[in-house]
């Protein structure tokens, strides 16, 4: 049977295996704590997300629609149908771009997985044992897939969060809804012939948009299996499957081997900048050498950020929306140089006035092979002649996992205490952290929904 995984044949069945064979009591107490970090910190952008136009228009779309009162939606007192409040609560939660990401596919699981499993655990009215066992589950399947098919994928201008979102969030609903591994394996191969979304779309509201279609793809295809809706169960690794026909690597033995620490989730990477990741290393360099040598903004005559290839979505030279500015490597380290925060969701709608624009003339951008997304080297020529450099990468989760949890949790109350208040506010954190103690474990998501999300 190895040898046969090893050439590709059974990987969908074996992956689906894995996937169903997650059990929460199996669960290890720091794959807890991050999956609950995960919750907090979607929540806390689909909040903050729901008042972005793009989330409004696809909200008021689906209102228009009409559908069964199934699911919650963000921010809103009315429901819809399970599939419809998943593209929609996945579209706020990744319309700020302030959303998790994992670096092994690369992309955001979290908005893809979470939205999918939020809306249809609600619908069936799952336990909280049995939501973070299928989240754990679609998320693994989701970073299994991209060791299978990176860094082809990816660099063919297929955006990870939509395509390979897509199968985690399929995964994570077959797990809640006890599919067979025959069904499953269905699932993922509905999901697969769906999965869509471009990197082109970077810096507008089509990316948003495809965390929404992941997270409603993976309802529906598991749904669907679920009534005996067939489609190819080795969608995986057929000729012409999924991973063939995106790129050129297919990396079996990536897929099946273990990573560190047993499970992929932990090495999940938190925002704490409002911008996309491939912004944050030149940000975390410029600030670092404008604290370490206190540099006035207006002495420094030039700033060169060198950057690897894939940071070319960050590339937009001449941002003139704070949309457009969360992927201009230019305008973080104006931002960051003008000692701006880059943490709050306001900093990047200030992209036009005039200190940001006359700093952002001044940055000089070099893409390179063989650097990462995240990863930069900034160099900076003062007025007087004297130059500083620093290189940043910030590729490595936290180790401190404790510590971790209380960014989430400042973070979360930063950007949704505007919103309903802070008292409102903490008591959702305590819900979140009582859905992964054990003592809770098999309370019903009812409650915590209509006073996390409407």
């Amino acid at each position: 049977m190895e040898t046969t995984i090893r050439n590709g044949a059974g990987l969908t069945r074996e992956l689906m295996r894995r996937a169903l064979a997650v059990r929460y009591e199996d669960l290890p107490g720091a794959v807890r704590q991050v999956a609950r970090d995960c919750l907090v910190d979607w929540l806390g952008c689909a909040h903050a997300g729901q008042r972005e136009p793009a989330c409004r228009i696809v909200r008021d779309a689906v209102r228009e629609e009409g559908g069964a009162a199934q699911a919650t939606l963000v921010g809103s007192p009315f429901k819809v149908s399970a599939s419809q409040a998943a593209l929609v609560n996945g579209t706020a939660s990744h319309a700020l771009d302030y959303d998790d990401v994992n670096l092994v596919l690369p992309g955001h699981v979290s908005v893809a997985v979470l939205p999918a499993l939020l809306a249809l655990a609600e619908y069936r009215q799952a336990s909280s044992s049995e939501f973070v066992a299928a989240f754990v589950a679609g998320y693994e399947t989701a970073c299994r897939i991209g060791a299978l098919v990176e860094p082809a994928h990816y660099a063919n201008g297929f955006h990870a969060t939509a395509t390979i979102g897509s199968l985690g969030a399929a995964a994570a609903c077959a797990h809640l809804l006890k599919l067979t591994e025959s069904e499953a394996c269905h699932a993922i191969g509905v999901a697969a012939t769906q999965a869509a979304g471009l990197k082109a779309m970077f810096g507008g509201m089509a990316k948003p948009l495809h965390a929404g279609m992941a997270a409603q793809t993976g309802v529906r295809s598991a749904l669907w299996a679920r009534q005996g809706f067939t489609s190819r169960p080795d969608a995986l690794e057929c000729a012409q499957g999924f991973a063939l026909a995106h790129g050129k690597d297919f990396h079996v033995r990536h897929a099946l081997s273990e990573p560190a620490g047993g499970y992929h989730l932990l090495g999940n990477l938190f925002k704490f900048h409002a911008a996309c990741f491939s912004t944050h290393a030149t940000i975390e360099a410029v600030q670092a050498l404008r604290l370490d040598h206190e540099l006035p903004p207006a002495r420094v005559e030039c700033i060169r950020v060198t950057a690897g290839t894939p940071c070319s979505i960050c590339n937009i030279p001449s941002p003139v929306t704070g949309l457009q500015a969360k992927f201009s490597l230019r305008a973080a380290a104006a931002f960051a140089l003008l000692g701006m925060d880059t943490s709050r969701l306001d900093t990047w709608d200030r992209v036009t006035e005039d200190a940001v624009r006359a700093t952002l003339e001044r940055v000089r951008v070099e893409l390179v092979p063989g650097m990462g997304l995240s990863e930069s080297v900034v160099a900076l020529r003062m007025a007087d002649g004297r130059s500083f450099e620093r290189a940043a990468s910030v590729g490595a989760p936290m180790v401190d996992k404790a510590e971790q949890s209380r960014r989430v949790d400042r973070k979360f109350l930063a950007i949704v205490s505007p919103l309903i208040g802070y008292d409102r506010s903490s008591r959702i954190l305590d819900r979140l952290t009582a859905m992964t103690d054990d003592a809770s474990s098999s309370a019903s998501l009812t409650s915590l929904f209509l006073d996390c999300l409407a």
